[in-house]
């Protein structure tokens, strides 16, 4: 399995995060939104390195070189980022719906995680357009620019795919996982969004021999979820 650099890995660290302005709370307070961003950024690196190796397949799958393969893999580490900026919507959140102006907050973190990677010079320009354009649809529906079809930098289209079936297949604390066949069935019905070139290559790489690695990875992921949800 591809985990990706420590010094990606490290941006998910608490002494990284940004939890705004908090006002005059006591000790018990304060502990309680350090563990909860504890957790937030163990799900965030579990959900990171789940995208990178769905996103390395993939790109090995469409016949890209190594180091665009291993650079997609990293981009899919940290293409997140930016939701760690806004954290108590998110992850380790208890209820599964948000509210209309909490959307539209979160809708800014692929431009919050530009701007982090930025301001902490991680990557290039090409790498930071991956994080940034990971939610844009092949039909231009997308976030945050609404560019379609082949203005979508590749990395995004590859990482737009593999995110949402990451999504899909992972237990959350308001929803059980989908299964493998129900996750591409959802993916097929809104496939309008992704890169049909790219996302019957996917169907190939998940359907595929050489996947069991990255199945059993999902499930160990999914066996924490259910492990900390009867601790609440």
């Amino acid at each position: 399995m591809f985990r990706g650099r420590r010094e990606l890995l490290g941006l998910f660290s608490i002494d990284e995060r940004s939890f705004g302005d908090i006002g005059d709370i006591g000790p018990e307070a304060i502990e309680e939104i350090e563990k909860a961003a504890m957790e937030d950024s163990e799900e965030a690196i579990d959900h990171g390195i789940l995208v990178a190796n769905l996103a390395l397949r993939l790109a090995q799958e469409l016949k890209f070189d190594e180091d665009f393969c291993k650079r997609v893999a990293e981009a899919g580490i940290v293409h997140d980022i930016g939701k760690l900026q806004i954290s108590n919507f998110l992850y380790g959140r208890k209820e599964g719906v948000l509210r209309i102006e909490e959307i539209k907050y979160v809708r800014r973190h692929p431009t919050l995680g530009y701007e982090y990677l930025s301001e902490k010079n991680i990557g290039d320009e090409d790498f930071r357009d991956m994080i940034l354009h990971h939610h844009e649809n092949f039909d231009g529906s997308g976030y945050p620019d609404n560019i379609k079809g082949d203005l979508i930098p590749i990395g995004s289209r590859i990482l737009r795919i593999c995110d949402v079936y990451a999504a899909l297949v992972s237990e959350r604390p308001y929803r059980a996982a989908f299964d493998k066949e129900n996750a591409m069935e959802l993916m097929i019905d809104e496939v309008k969004n992704f890169d049909m070139n790219y996302f019957l290559a996917f169907m190939r790489v998940v359907h595929g021999d050489g996947i069991k690695d990255i199945d059993d990875y999902i499930k160990r992921c999914n066996s924490k979820v259910h492990v900390k949800s009867k601790r609440r």
